[in-house]
């Protein structure tokens, strides 16, 4: 998978290429990360990348001519093989959809990506509706630039891709992957400060753990999100055992 990152801060990037699960993928060449500094296509001495925004108003807006340059020159750079079916360019911006897994999948699925992080107070309305194929947000808030939230969906993206984890199975037992929240999970020690570990996890009972596991996550998915649950068409055993983890809720059993 190619992504094309535009940005004015591409060292910030170095929190995501150098370690964990996606320094890895990017040095096993499973992903190919390149920056694109608007910087780079200023014309004057000043290297400017940024203007006033026209009507006035507080701020600077990223100058349109760098930017646009910027973004063509990443998407020019992804191989011939990559038709435009098979790539995307995304801004990361407060007026985006709110990311999540299912979208993440999506992604992870493309061949080629462009990530633009804005700064300032963002970009020229003209850039989005000509360059722009969609706005993705973290959440109701505001970061000072794209790069986090760049550097957010970029872990998540590098996580779904085939031989990036050691266990093939993991990316697949996340929480959110079937829509649910992951259930509770323990280690080594078996006792902890007076704390012991559910005896059904201890027992080798495979299928007798499997619906432990299951009747918690749906648990979990409750007490934390119910809002997930309501997107949901429980099966009728997820139903019979969400109902018995609610009655033990209530009856004090957890």
């Amino acid at each position: 998978m190619h992504i094309g990152v535009v940005t004015l801060f591409p060292e910030m990037f170095a929190a995501v290429t150098d370690y964990g699960v996606s320094g890895r993928a990017i040095n096993n060449g499973l992903l190919k990360l390149q920056y694109w500094n608007p910087r780079e296509y200023a014309t004057d001495r000043h290297g400017t990348v940024d203007d006033r925004p026209f009507g006035g108003g507080p701020g600077m807006l990223m100058k349109t001519d760098t930017l646009v340059a910027a973004i063509r020159g990443a998407r020019e750079s992804f191989p011939a093989t990559i038709d435009s079916g098979q790539q995307r360019t995304v801004y990361l911006s407060p007026q985006g959809k709110a990311l999540d897994h299912q979208k993440v999948v999506e992604l992870a699925q493309l061949q080629g990506l462009v990530l633009v992080c804005g700064r300032y107070q963002g970009i020229d309305s003209r850039v989005v509706a000509t360059e722009i194929d969609e706005e993705i947000s973290l959440g109701d808030f505001i970061l000072s630039g794209g790069e986090l939230a760049a550097m957010a969906l970029l872990d998540a993206i590098a996580r779904l891709q085939p031989g990036a984890l050691g266990d093939k199975d993991s990316a697949q037992q996340d929480s959110f992957a079937e829509g649910l929240l992951h259930c509770p999970q323990y280690t080594r020690p078996q006792q902890f400060e007076g704390i012991g570990v559910p005896e059904i996890l201890l027992s080798g009972d495979h299928e007798a753990i499997r619906r432990w596991q299951l009747k918690n996550s749906l648990g979990t998915t409750w007490l934390k999100r119910p809002d997930l649950l309501d997107a949901l068409e429980l099966s009728e055993e997820q139903q019979e055992l969400l109902d018995q983890f609610k009655s033990e809720h209530q009856s004090g059993q957890h």
